[in-house]
């Protein structure tokens, strides 16, 4: 309850003043009169009349009179106490009552105030205790009188807080607490806000570890009104980092050992903080051997030893090796690792062309594709070894101003092809699967391993094979026949025609020149046709020989399976093929059988377009579409024809062989009355050379 002064009354005439007169020992004020309302009574009046204090006017003893006297005077005392305590002002008091939120306090005043138990932060706290707070209200709502020990804490630090403001000061504080967007530090009795950007230096990823910690802090932002403090720890950290960096700047040199933290870890390395400063340790310094990651030697916070290798001051960058602080590897390489020396390493690389082994920490040796296997075909190095294998290899070769040794995995087992010929003699039938077929052969696995070609001249004696496909399938289960063995090379020859005794023997003596026989189209070519004279015995008619000169193109006038009439002018024993001719014959057997003849060939049967069609889908791969065609014939395709045809062409002559007369003409004699003359022996044309090894390509063979 809170006395308040009566408003002051106008003054009005003053009234004469009647003495006072005694009557039964009781004090009677003389009436005052007033004009319109009765005068205000006294302050001492209403709060006697309250109090229930008897007066003058209640016609009380003198007695009572000076109590009520001494009572107002005490009253007047107590009042002139509450003067003394303002608003805005910290006042002591006294702690009353401790509660879970909330502690009592009086300080002097008819009522007592409450504060909050966070503003005590984590001090102790008990009853009786005095404190300083500060008065903001000497009654709310609930006439209490409102206190802060923050307001309070905060105006007796002001001065000092101000000047470290001013001069840039560094105070001390303690991490209070966790809250959004940083932390609340405690220091001189106040709380103060600490940006997760000014913690350190760089982001902490754990504010939390933090708490209860002591460190030292700028105050870079101050509001008094609002008793808003920013402090920065970061700008007392950039300070020292720029005072040692730059004692660290005029001792730093090339070629000195240091200590230095792990800050940061990169994929191309890792920053080390030498005290104020940063060097980057390149991930090609960090070991003399293979890493792939920096992570793999150092961790953030490792205090390590390092080498400067180089420094700019003016971009203030320096590099730092750790490998440096070892010796060289490579030093005494060819002591350590002798030619024809074997060598325990583990697999730590592996690429297209072979496979890198290290032998020890910045040595390593590579094993090529070529030197992993004696008989396997390798295609890629992981068929054979994996990373982080510890194989066993053979030195081959060191050259140690290249860090290069060249290892070989196979050089430490025999080499199978030294023994080859004792296991396959030639001649020898032996068993084996058709692995691979290409243009020119078939290659044969005999074991694993081990593969040998038969060549297309070594798969039938009377057929030409214009592909492997004709006579084999992949996969298949052969028996091959030994023809040679080439150990340098490493290269086995294989032959499937030699499984059955040579037929040309008896063919040269059943076909010998001037025999007639009908023979089946096999493949019409440009230069001439292959026919079949009987099962697999091939014959060729060249384009000369065909029965007619306007026959200049065989795919248009004949198909497969067609039946022409020849006659045998040439068996080439040595060569192995029989030279045909339609023309000789039908010269022998007259205009009938030549009419008969024309009439069924000697037109085109075959529109161009399918021809040429046809003509590309029988070239073979290596487009050679007259492979089957005797090489000798195709260039000179003539040669074959008996003399007096080859000098007839020459003179642009009609040849000797009648043309078919119209329908309504006699049909020439000519033939009738001149008997076919009989041929000049022709050349004998030169054998085929015998398979080459430029039919059989490089690097084919069991390798």
């Amino acid at each position: 309850m809170t006395f308040e002064q009566d408003p002051p009354q106008a003054p009005e005439t003053p009234p004469a003043a009647d003495e006072s007169t005694k009557k039964g020992g009781e004090f009677e004020q003389a009436p005052v009169e007033t004009t319109g309302a009765a005068a205000a009574p006294s302050k001492a009046q209403i709060l006697n009349r309250t109090l229930g204090i008897p007066t003058e006017e209640a016609g009380v003893g003198r007695a009572d009179m000076r109590k009520a006297e001494d009572f107002e005077e005490m009253m007047l005392q107590y009042e002139n106490t509450l003067k003394e305590i303002k608003e805005g002002e910290i006042v002591k008091g006294t702690i009353l009552h401790v509660g879970d939120s909330e502690i009592q306090v009086n300080v002097g005043f008819k009522s007592e105030g409450y504060i909050s138990r966070s503003e005590f932060g984590g001090e102790p706290v008990q009853p009786g205790d005095e404190v300083d707070v500060f008065l903001e209200s000497l009654e709310d709502q609930d006439g209490l009188v409102v206190l802060s020990k923050e307001k309070a804490d905060f105006l007796k630090v002001w001065d000092t807080i101000k000047d470290a403001y001013d001069n840039g000061k560094v105070l001390a504080g303690t991490v209070d607490r966790r809250i959004k967007g940083g932390l609340v530090v405690r220091f001189l009795g106040v709380e103060a806000f600490l940006p997760g950007s000014q913690v350190a230096l760089r982001q902490v990823p754990d504010l939390e570890a933090l708490i209860n910690q002591d460190f030292d802090f700028k105050i870079i932002k101050l509001n008094k009104r609002r008793r808003n403090i920013v402090v920065s720890r970061r700008t007392v950290l950039e300070e020292e980092r720029n005072r040692l960096k730059a004692q660290i700047i005029q001792e730093l040199e090339k070629g000195q050992v240091r200590k230095g933290t792990v800050k940061n870890i990169t994929d191309f390395g890792a920053f080390v903080d030498l005290g104020g400063i940063d060097g980057l340790l390149h991930l090609t310094d960090m070991s003399w051997g293979r890493i792939s990651h920096p992570s793999e030697l150092v961790n953030i916070g490792d205090e390590i030893e390092i080498k400067v290798l180089d420094v700019d001051l003016d971009r203030e960058r320096i590099s730092l090796g750790l490998k440096q602080l070892t010796p060289y590897p490579w030093d005494e390489v060819e002591t350590k690792y002798p030619i024809g020396a074997k060598v325990i390493g583990k697999v730590v690389s592996i690429t297209d062309y072979g496979a890198f082994v290290e032998l020890e920490k910045g040595v390593e040796g590579l094993i090529h594709i070529s030197e992993m296997s004696w008989t396997r075909h390798v295609k890629h190095p992981s068929k054979i070894v994996s990373i982080g294998q510890e194989v066993e290899a053979m030195v081959l070769s060191v050259d140690r101003d290249n860090e290069k040794i060249s290892l070989g995995l196979k050089q430490t087992e025999p080499d199978p092809w030294d023994t080859l010929d004792e296991k396959y003699p030639i001649g020898a039938i032996v068993p084996g699967k058709v692995r691979n077929l290409t243009n020119f052969g078939a290659f044969v696995e005999l074991e694993e391993g081990i593969d040998g070609l038969v060549h297309i001249s070594d798969m039938s004696w009377t057929k030409r094979v214009r592909h492997p496909r004709e006579m084999l399938n992949k996969s298949d289960d052969i028996e091959v026949v030994i023809l040679a063995i080439d150990k340098e090379i490493r290269r086995i020859s294989l032959g499937i025609k030699q499984l059955q005794p040579d037929p040309w023997l008896e063919l040269s003596a059943k076909y010998v020149e001037g025999t007639f026989v009908d023979a089946k189209v096999v493949r019409p070519l440009e230069r001439g046709v292959v026919v079949e004279v009987e099962d697999e015995v091939e014959g060729f008619i060249p384009v000369s020989h065909l029965g007619d000169r306007s026959i200049k193109k065989p795919p248009a006038h004949f198909a497969e399976n067609d039946i022409l009439p020849v006659k045998v002018i040439k068996v080439d024993h040595d060569g192995r093929r029989i030279v045909l001719s339609v023309t000789d014959r039908l010269r022998e057997e007259g205009q009938e059988a030549l009419t008969e003849y024309l009439a069924k060939y000697g037109e085109p049967r075959f529109r161009e377009s399918e021809v040429e069609k046809s003509a590309e889908d029988e070239k073979p791969a290596d487009g050679t579409a007259d492979e089957d065609a005797p090489e000798d014939l195709l260039e000179a395709p003539d040669e074959d024809a008996p003399e007096d045809l080859l000098e007839a062409a020459a003179e642009d002559e009609p040849v000797a062989v009648p043309e078919l007369a119209a329908a309504d003409a006699e049909p020439a004699t000519e033939v009738e009355k001149a008997p076919p003359a009989e041929p000049e022996a022709a050349p004998a044309p030169e054998s085929p050379p015998e398979a080459e090894p430029e039919k059989k390509p490089e690097g084919e063979s069991g390798a």
